[in-house]
């Protein structure tokens, strides 16, 4: 592979030329963002690097609609490693995305572009995805937060698949903060994502005196610039109470080594495998030479493989009664875009060797800014623990950042004079703490009665649709316009709604606004999914128009836009 030109524009795919929102409000607004392009943005062609492979989705991903509706900006599209295939940034057709502090050195991948974005202040945080540790090792290098969220606590419904069951949509941001203000409006169950789950995240802090677990195994490939790096962030964690103990590191890597070098490789052509198999030419080098072995593992060796993983799981979590939190380096080592085009299978393997396992086991982690090298180059750590761990890692990481903010000006990404790390971070809402509730009229995103919503906390959910039994008619007198949804045995059709979820507390204040004939009874989605929503009473329809045929209220008003004065 012939080293193309390299510059900080080969971090876009695409900018759009106004950013994209569907919210004026919300507990993400004023914040703009970028999407790594795995991640489907409606009306925008998806491409993963492959310009053979693009589609142009109708629809945004689960994640995008959320983030949007919590009123963020999203301003474009970012370049990354060939289907999410490496872990370096330079696997892309579009070009090799530079660290953002020395470019000569690679940004790390495959969620390149997003965290190159981020780390030079051009959007205030970025969505990557993370399989083998694309949302930790570009962190890392750049000198930013990376926060992998537990397995599906964020819906992959619209992300391209690389490994499927263990894929996570992952968060770069500057500083914790603001990584998890996103997370906290991205979470929550989607029926539409198959590894979606509803997680209650544990919410006490690992406590001021707390165990972390430091590999025996350590492996530097000869870079003691990071190894010295490690040791101050060793000294970091106990500064903040931390105990370190050391633990076995090897079958954490036997469960690493599992992800490219066993049939659950397989898993990686299940979106593939007919583009894979029919345009082969399209892919490039060495995506190619390392997703093919993935053809020839049969169902039984799959099965022998997870079954292999699951005695592995068995070995690792005896580990977790001795410590409270795993601490390893983000990455080994740097290394310069030359070297990694020279060497791109054993300096790409190099990069996982302390981020490969964590998906696997069903692991959440926070990769942080730690120190910088004398060279002049970032290093990160990263903080691990069992799944729901979420809010446990951000709280510390918060912790750690705020004794670096304190302490030293050396990580720039750091906070100065930040409060109070106990109290500062948000205790997560948590799914059984809210009601979700389907609106389909004057409630809608950017209409007339949202703000009884959003002024209540509530977040949007998803834009979906009804089942196809329900018929949609505009009220007669009513101010501002309402639409009226009535639940039919024959001629249904679809609705559009969208699914908001509303603090439990402030759920009664909510109901208690609604007039007659509306009200609320249970609406079955286009999934099958039953919610709270608005329906109309049948006396409620008199001299009310049937607008049906336009499939939604927004649709219907667009329409009459027209003509009203």
């Amino acid at each position: 592979m012939n080293a193309p030109s390299i510059s900080a524009a080969n971090a876009w795919i695409k900018t759009f030329p106004s950013p994209l929102s569907t919210h004026a409000d919300g507990p993400l607004s004023g914040l703009k963002f970028a999407v790594k392009d795995n991640i489907d943005v409606a009306g925008v062609p998806t491409t993963a690097a492959c310009p053979d492979f693009a589609f142009t989705p109708s629809t945004h991903a689960t994640v995008v609609d959320r983030l949007l509706g919590a009123g963020a900006h999203l301003v474009g599209k970012t370049n990354l490693d060939q289907f999410a295939c490496g872990l370096n940034g330079t696997r892309s057709p579009f070009g090799p995305v530079p660290n953002a502090v020395n470019a000569a050195y690679v940004s790390g991948g495959s969620s390149s572009g997003s965290a190159f974005t981020v780390a030079s202040g051009q959007v205030d945080f970025a969505l990557g995805t993370d399989t083998a540790g694309s949302g930790r090792v570009p962190a890392g290098l750049n000198g930013i937060v990376g926060l992998k969220p537990t397995k599906g606590l964020i819906s992959t419904h619209g992300v391209l698949p690389a490994s499927r069951s263990v894929d996570c949509v992952s968060i770069f941001a500057r500083n914790v903060q603001t990584a998890w203000r996103v997370l906290s409006s991205a979470m929550g169950f989607d029926a539409q994502d198959p590894y979606s789950r509803e997680i209650q995240l544990k919410t006490k802090p690992f406590g001021k005196s707390f165990r972390f677990g430091v590999p025996q195994q350590l492996e530097w490939y000869g870079d003691t610039l990071s190894e010295n790096a490690f040791t101050q962030s060793i000294a970091q964690m106990k500064a903040i109470g931390g105990q370190e103990v050391r633990i076995d590191y090897r079958p954490f890597l036997e469960v690493a080594n599992m992800l490219y070098g066993s049939a659950l490789l397989a898993e990686r052509l299940e979106a593939l495998d007919e583009f894979f198999q029919s345009q082969p030419e399209s892919v490039i080098e060495p995506v190619k030479t390392l997703l093919e072995p993935g053809l020839k593992f049969s169902g039984v060796d799959v099965f022998k493989a997870l079954t292999k993983l699951k005695s592995l799981s068995q070995v690792t979590s005896t580990i977790w009664a001795d410590i409270d939190v795993m601490l390893v380096p983000t990455a080994p080592s740097h290394y310069r875009i030359s070297d990694m085009l020279a060497d791109p299978i054993e300096l790409n393997r190099r990069l996982g060797y302390y981020t490969n396992f964590v998906n696997l086991l069903d692991y959440a982690a926070l990769s942080i800014p730690s120190t910088i090298r004398p060279d002049g180059l970032p290093f990160g750590l990263t903080l691990i623990a069992p799944a729901g761990s979420d809010w446990q890692l951000a709280e510390l990481g918060m912790r750690h950042q705020a004794a670096l903010a304190h302490h030293s000006t050396e990580v720039s990404n750091t906070p100065k004079g930040h409060p109070n790390p106990w109290s500062a971070l948000p205790i997560p809402q948590q799914q059984n703490d809210a009601v979700q509730v389907a609106v389909v009229g004057a409630h809608l995103s950017g209409m007339p009665l949202n703000g009884q919503l959003t002024e209540r906390g509530a977040q949007l959910v998803k834009t979906t649709t009804t089942a196809d039994c329900y018929r949609l008619y505009a009220l007669a007198e009513t101010q501002p316009p309402k639409p009226g949804l009535i639940r039919v045995s024959t001629d249904g059709a679809p609705i559009e709604i969208e699914i908001w979820r509303i603090p439990v507390a402030e759920y009664g204040s909510f109901v208690s606004m609604i007039p007659r004939p509306l009200g609320i009874s249970q609406i079955q989605t286009r999934d099958g999914e039953l919610v709270q929503g608005f329906i109309c009473e049948p006396t409620g329809l008199e001299g009310a128009t049937d607008i049906t045929e336009f499939g939604g209220w927004r649709a219907y008003i667009s329409a009459r836009q027209p003509t009203i004065a």
